[in-house]
């Protein structure tokens, strides 16, 4: 951190060269738990902020936008309106509270194995989980989310990946692989969806979401990258469906919003039938990384972002 006039400054890399910064009013918690290192900041321009190992995962200000965009275009994609869905990770509980959005939702598990990062944000971030927690239909669970893959038999209408990037060898590497988007694409329901975030998508720095879209075409008949711009990251963000059956590049404009209307309670603040086009209308030289990319991230050959 730096200091200017009356704030301190966290500085964010965005890759070994770059960066952005934020002005901090204060920090509302700073600790180590025994998987990450935690900082709920309270940022000048976004308000409050959630850091994970020194990379902002969400801020009061913008995540509408990066939750939207990581549920709904799968939420939207599952053929009969979801009835189950599991989240594996997700601290905030605002990936949670967008799939709660959903009426005919009975049952959402969420899989987080850092109790003490849900803890923290049941606490001091309300405004993002909005009382997701408290619902009867969530079940909340602290425990590796691919060992609970292998030992349910559950099966789920949607299921959203939404995991910090591996940074090192270690658990996280093992939550995208082949084998773990098998063990995911098993505990789905024969019309089931997938999302999750696939990283950045500027220019120079595709590797990762490349990488992740060539492995799930193994796994997944569907397989269909989108991105958006999260402000806070100061970065366009991509992101993936993997899907049993219904491609969302196919859904036009008119056939979002009246899934839309029919399945979500609320009116949205970002996602909606143009948003939908535009996310998946992906730039050339994005397009052409997805289709030269030969990488097949496995257990063996794990995927590292540096």
């Amino acid at each position: 951190m730096i200091h200017s006039q009356s704030y301190k400054w966290f500085i964010e890399t965005t890759t070994p060269f770059e960066g952005h910064m934020h002005a901090i009013a204060r920090t509302l918690v700073e600790t180590q738990t025994k998987f990450q290192h935690v900082e709920i900041l309270q940022t000048a321009a976004y308000g409050k902020t959630l850091v994970l190992d020194g990379r902002i995962q969400s801020s009061q200000g913008d995540e509408f936008i990066y939750h939207e965009a990581l549920v709904h275009p799968g939420m939207l994609a599952v053929e009969a309106a979801p009835r189950s869905a599991l989240v594996i990770g997700g601290g905030e509980g605002a990936t949670l509270r967008e799939i709660l959005r959903y009426s005919t939702v009975t049952r959402a598990v969420m899989v987080d194995i850092d109790r003490e990062v849900v803890d923290l944000c049941k606490i001091h971030l309300s405004e993002m989980h909005r009382g997701a927690f408290e619902d009867r239909r969530t079940e909340l669970r602290h425990e590796d989310a691919r060992a609970y893959l292998e030992g349910t038999q559950d099966r789920f209408d949607f299921i959203s990946v939404d995991l910090v990037e591996p940074l090192e060898e270690g658990p996280a590497c093992m939550l995208f692989t082949k084998e773990f988007y098998t063990l995911v694409r098993d505990r789905l329901t024969p019309c089931g969806t997938m999302t999750m975030q696939a990283g950045m998508t500027k220019v120079g720095e595709l590797a990762f979401f490349s990488s992740i879209h060539r492995t799930l075409r193994e796994v997944f008949p569907v397989v269909a990258g989108y991105q958006s711009f999260i402000s806070c990251f100061g970065t366009p963000w991509g992101f993936i469906v993997a899907s049993k059956k219904v491609d969302p590049t196919r859904q036009d404009a008119q056939t979002v919003d009246r899934l839309i209307a029919e399945r979500v309670k609320d009116p949205l603040e970002y996602w909606d039938g143009a948003t939908h086009q535009h996310a998946f209308g992906l730039p050339k030289f994005i397009r052409k990384a997805v289709a030269q990319q030969t990488r097949v991230v496995t257990d063996a050959n794990p995927l590292i972002v540096s």
